[in-house]
């Protein structure tokens, strides 16, 4: 080990993040493909819980041209999550850290369906007069929340360095 490297400890840090992440995406997947008739079921006037299937990227951004391609998208979306694994772990502060390790924990969720299904299971439908977002699970929720995390640390690092 070199001087002054960091060891990563099992004990506690971001893979706590990550497996809790995971079992708490799969176990509403779970439920959604269980419990979800076929249609919606209407929650509140702007949101339905609403079984769907995404075979492209995110909001179904390629669904077409990956469709027939899963493990690219396995092999693709594998290598991006390796390397924010990699940040989790490099990461200095404990939001960023955990930013990374929510991204992380999601984007392994995603990837778990897409073995399992070929494509990543939706269910959280929200809606407003005519205005639809697309249909998506709690591996995105933590995704973006992963995301917003690792952005504020970033101005509030940015803006410590230079107080």
């Amino acid at each position: 080990m070199m001087v002054g490297t960091p060891m990563v400890s099992l004990s506690r840090g971001p893979w706590q993040v990550m497996l809790c992440t995971l079992l708490v995406d799969q176990a509403t997947k779970t439920a959604a493909l269980t419990f979800l008739p076929d249609g919606a079921v209407s929650v509140l006037p702007f949101f339905d819980l609403t079984l769907g299937f995404n075979t492209g990227a995110s909001f179904g951004m390629m669904s077409v041209a990956m469709a027939a391609r899963p493990m690219l998208m396995v092999l693709l979306t594998g290598v991006i999550t390796l390397g924010f694994a990699c940040m989790a772990y490099r990461a200095t502060n404990r939001p960023e850290r955990n930013g990374f390790a929510l991204i992380t924990g999601g984007a392994l969720g995603n990837i778990v369906d897409r073995l399992n299904r070929g494509a990543v299971t939706d269910f959280l439908d929200f809606h407003w007069q005519g205005w639809h977002w697309p249909a998506f699970n709690i591996a995105d929720v933590a995704i973006f929340i992963g995301a917003a995390f690792v952005i504020v640390s970033a101005f509030l690092g940015k803006r410590a360095r230079h107080a």
